[in-house]
């Protein structure tokens, strides 16, 4: 018998500028876990919609200040150790990477509610897979191909 699991409609962000560095954060809740810009879909939102009110909420960057370059998904993780949040087992996300359209964007991760303790950009090939969780690692791989044709 397979168990069923609910996955809960998510967006990521990889936010790139012109010099082609990405944009990472320090989750502030889990010291040395790197991840980009991400959150859930609300039921009432297109998952674009999702997109612009979670970099606005986590990383203060306006609709206008980017534009996206493309879009993939949808990637799958289950939540750690059996963890189930909000009647999910895990995420469904969809990936946006998305230019900055200036060179002075304001980017400022002490919102409200702060997601990241600090940020960084980064080149892609810099990337290390033991920056994520490990739940969420055959995700960041997969992304990392798909993006940027780079193996993790």
């Amino acid at each position: 018998m397979s168990q069923q699991f609910r996955y809960r409609p998510n967006v990521a962000a990889i936010v790139q500028r012109h010099d082609g560095k990405i944009l990472i954060g320090e989750r502030s809740d889990v010291p040395g876990a790197w991840q980009f810009p991400q959150g859930g879909v609300k039921k009432s939102e297109t998952v674009e919609q999702a997109l612009a009110r979670e970099l606005k909420e986590e990383i203060s960057l306006e609709p206008g200040a980017y534009h996206v370059i493309n879009s993939k998904g949808s990637y799958r993780y289950l939540f750690a150790k059996g963890r189930i949040k909000e009647g999910y087992h895990g995420q469904e996300q969809t990936y946006f990477l998305v230019e900055l359209l200036g060179p002075k964007t304001n980017i400022n991760p002490g919102t409200e509610e702060p997601e990241f303790s600090i940020m960084r950009w980064i080149d892609p090939l810099e990337f290390q897979l033991a920056w994520v969780p490990e739940f969420k690692q055959k995700v960041y791989q997969q992304v990392f191909f798909d993006f940027f044709r780079h193996n993790l």
